[in-house]
């Protein structure tokens, strides 16, 4: 073999050697899927992931972690849902297993019930590795919406695409009232503070999850924990905010540069608060028994609500609207997922792009998957 050969073939193996590099370069990922976890905040969850090319995620059971593939992640993550079912299907041993390994160096965050978990709450089902304690949890069934959220200093760190933004509008759904517990071995930074006043459901009082911590951090020996009361990953133009979440805590040597597209940072998409009041949750249910059994007319009108109340149910519904017999109902189907950013119906969306025989609608469809993908 020349040596002009040679030295081809070894620049070929250095390119490929980099290349591979690059690839194995991404964190890695895994979201909690079991009895408690939220189906819908589970596929939200994996989607906001999907927001950031830098991380590879995958879904991690109960039988993964006894398994011992939590050893396979660099973070992961415990979505909405219910804090104390969730804890009951780990079971003790995999909560053990959580714990080793973010004492070890891994990253965890909590979202809503995911945070009831991690809090330190005496009397509560829970890790006790957050050093917060949620209170008033007898009327934990406060109420949703878009609430009003300040970030600090050390928020805007974390979140720089809204460096710029003192306020921010983001889904609440019964997430826990955290207060500091004096008495736990760890304490956490708060990142960004709630200023919603929810207490429209549940004869939950007033005044008490307004100036509570939205997103705070925690450090746990070797690793850390990220907290959240709401859910970025169910807001639309906030999806993105999971995967800041998940550099902010992923151990510092497998950190790599996020990749998250401009198109899908749209801060600025809901700039108002909408809580969920009793008469919008009737309003809710009429619009369901439209969507069943109303004419086009009733159906695009429940849609267009659909988006601009950011109705938590309402969203679960758009799926099959995608294939509904009317043209026009697809269209407002199609143009609402892609409004509110809903990227994890962008398979769905696909498939009703390849079905369309309305060639304007077609066309509307593509956009919308152009503009998620």
């Amino acid at each position: 073999m020349n040596d002009m050969r040679k030295t081809w073939i070894l620049c070929i193996f250095i390119a490929l050697g980099i290349l591979n590099a690059g690839a194995q370069k991404k964190i890695q990922v895994g979201v909690f899927q079991g009895n408690g976890a939220s189906e819908t905040c589970v596929w939200e969850t994996v989607a906001a992931c999907g927001t950031d090319r830098s991380l590879d995620t995958k879904i991690l059971t109960t039988k993964d972690l006894a398994s011992g593939l939590l050893s396979d992640v660099d973070v992961f993550i415990i979505p909405g849902g219910g804090g104390s079912r969730e804890y009951l299907n780990l079971g003790g041993e995999n909560q053990d297993r959580i714990k080793d390994f973010v004492e070890n160096g891994g990253g965890l965050i909590g979202i809503c019930a995911g945070a009831y978990l991690t809090s330190d709450t005496p009397g509560y089902s829970c890790l006790k590795m957050s050093g917060g304690k949620a209170i008033d949890v007898e009327h934990d069934n406060r109420g949703r919406g878009v609430a009003k959220v300040t970030l600090n200093k050390e928020g805007k760190k974390i979140f720089p695409e809204v460096a710029d933004r003192d306020t921010l509008y983001i889904m609440y759904y019964e997430g826990p009232v955290i207060v500091p517990n004096d008495e736990a071995a760890y304490s956490y930074n708060t990142l960004a503070t709630m200023q919603s006043d929810v207490h429209v459901e549940g004869n939950a009082p007033s005044n008490m999850t307004n100036n509570k911590p939205f997103f705070y951090l925690t450090s746990y020996e070797k690793g850390k924990v990220f907290s959240v009361v709401g859910h970025p990953e169910a807001t639309p133009g906030m999806q993105w905010m999971v995967a800041r979440m998940v550099h902010a805590v992923v151990a510092k040597e497998k950190d790599c540069a996020p990749v998250i597209p401009a198109k899908l940072v749209r801060s600025t998409l809901f700039e108002r608060e909408i809580l969920m009041t009793l008469e919008r949750r009737e309003k809710e249910s009429q619009l369901f028994k439209d969507l069943l059994y109303g004419d086009r007319e009733k159906k695009v009108s429940a849609i267009r609500w659909i988006g601009e109340m950011l109705s938590w149910d309402g969203k679960r519904w758009l799926q099959g609207l995608l294939f509904d017999h009317d043209s026009e109902v697809r269209l407002q189907a199609a143009q609402t997922i892609g409004h509110c950013l809903y990227r994890y119906y962008l398979p769905d969306l696909k498939v009703a792009y390849q079905n369309e025989k309305d060639s304007s609608v077609r066309r509307e469809m593509q956009k919308v998957i152009q503009a998620l993908e």
